[in-house]
């Protein structure tokens, strides 16, 4: 049963921290490998029910559905944020806005992208790296993911909004359902009615759809403390200017994420010749496996951002550096797991999506030289995330531009010319590598010279 939010957001300034994470972050990680599991799933599925272009197909929608989740998270983790802070200075009225903002700016965003992508898919799917042997499979997975996206806005933006207002589990439940019945639909729509990757596509709407209904009835309901208000403001423009500061980290992410699988696809059809169209596919598998992971520490910094979000609110600085202390060594403990299974056991991983031989052999490459730093990267991310969490987005934002274009970019163009395809799994390893070191001392000189002057300016309002 879940708590009253005002209960609840007391509780993050008292309980202990590691009562805390495993309250929030649990329900977190739950969703998130729920939605990594359906993507995997989906892969799987389209993989043996359809075949190894359509693994390659899919990998090509991956720069525009990280697009896709571009537009969505710059409303949903700004929405979040500020919602929690809002909590943490006890100013209910304001989190109880920040509703229907997200719930309006969900809506236009969904309308002008998806409009935008569906008038020029095919010429946006050939940039992306698309060949006239897998566009088709693309063609027909995104033009129904793209009609379902006013869905799936509402469905995320509202649910990260949840669990920042103290209902940790209902997020959960939301994210689950949406993964059951994704689950329970595809293997029907692929293989007994047979419609191929579009059934897919489908049984991944109807999934949301359901899920959107859920967290809509948690909105519409009077018994829940922060919940749709007809008499309030559906566009702010001090409530929509601060989420769009705080969600333009994770959307500089997903948009940066996206030219990087450009330059990735593009790079692996140049380099891998006439197993050009498999190498993508192998890409399409690794990304797949390595997200599974990644996803688990987003549910960790998911869990982790109220507490943060409260605490520096508060200014309750010592519980904000426990929570980083305990979060970057549960991320690290979680990319530590995938390093040991992806370089232990590529095959048996690969041998889940495809029976290719020749497609195996290309992903146990890829798998063993992609995953050398893995275990690094999740206190990158977690340290990237903490900033967003606490109200300071440009260090954010300067972490991810930093991995993703100031080192990965240049890695992908001139690695691959030196050592081939093995230059293009390498670039990922070497820009987790350096990007880590990055992230640790942005954190040390942010800790000595900002957090410093904020418990100084503490104690002298308190000795005043």
């Amino acid at each position: 049963m879940e708590v009253s939010a005002s209960s609840s957001t007391e509780d993050l300034g008292q309980k202990s921290i590691g009562r805390l994470l495993a309250q929030y972050s649990v329900p977190a990680i739950i969703a998130s490998v729920a939605t990594s599991l359906y993507n995997i799933v989906d892969s799987i599925f389209i993989g043996r029910g359809v075949g190894a272009m359509a693994i390659a197909g899919l990998a090509i929608t991956f720069p525009l559905m990280n697009l896709v989740a571009a537009f969505c998270m710059l409303i949903a983790a700004g929405g979040a944020t500020i919602s929690s802070i809002f909590l943490g200075q006890k100013n209910y009225a304001r989190a109880t806005d920040v509703v229907n903002n997200v719930f309006s700016l969900c809506l236009i965003h969904a309308v002008v992208f998806g409009g935008l992508a569906l008038i020029y898919l095919d010429q946006i799917l050939y940039f992306f790296g698309a060949t006239d042997e897998t566009i088709v499979y693309a063609r027909e997975f995104m033009e129904i993911i793209i009609w379902g996206t006013p869905i799936a806005f509402i469905f995320i933006g509202l649910n990260n909004l949840m669990r920042a207002t103290g209902y940790p589990r209902k997020a959960m439940i939301s994210a689950l359902l949406s993964v059951a019945v994704n689950i329970v639909l595809a293997p029907i729509f692929i293989f007994r009615l047979e419609w191929g990757i579009t059934g897919a596509a489908w049984a991944t709407v109807a999934g949301q759809t359901v899920a959107c209904l859920w967290v809509m009835t948690h909105f519409l309901s009077r018994s829940s403390s922060i919940h749709f208000k007809l008499g309030n403001r559906w566009l702010s423009w001090p409530i929509v200017k601060r989420i769009y500061a705080i969600g333009l980290s994770p959307f500089l992410m997903n948009v940066c994420a996206c030219v990087v699988v450009i330059f990735l696809n593009r790079a692996l059809l140049d380099v891998g010749g006439a197993d050009g169209n498999l190498c993508v596919g192998a890409y399409g598998i690794i990304n797949r496996t390595t997200m599974f992971f990644v996803m688990i520490v987003f549910g960790v910094t998911q869990g982790m951002q109220p507490i943060l979000g409260y605490n520096i609110g508060a200014g309750n600085f010592e519980r904000v550096k426990s929570t980083l202390r305990k979060g970057i060594w549960i991320g690290a403990a979680i990319t530590f797991a995938g390093w040991v299974i992806s370089e232990g056991f590529p095959d048996t991983v690969s041998r889940l999506f495809t029976t290719d031989e020749r497609l195996i052999a290309i992903s146990r490459e890829g798998f063993r030289i992609y995953f050398i730093a893995y275990p690094v990267v999740g206190c990158q991310i977690v340290i990237q995330n903490f900033f967003q969490s606490v109200g300071r987005p440009g260090l954010s934002i300067f972490l991810s531009l930093t991995r993703q274009l100031v080192l990965l970019l240049p890695f992908l163009v001139f690695f691959p010319k030196i050592w081939g395809i093995d230059g293009v799994w390498g670039s990922m390893a070497a820009a987790d590598s350096l990007s880590f070191f990055t992230a640790l001392v942005t954190l040390l000189w942010w800790m000595r010279h900002v957090m410093c002057k904020m418990e100084l300016r503490k104690e002298a309002h308190s000795n005043a």
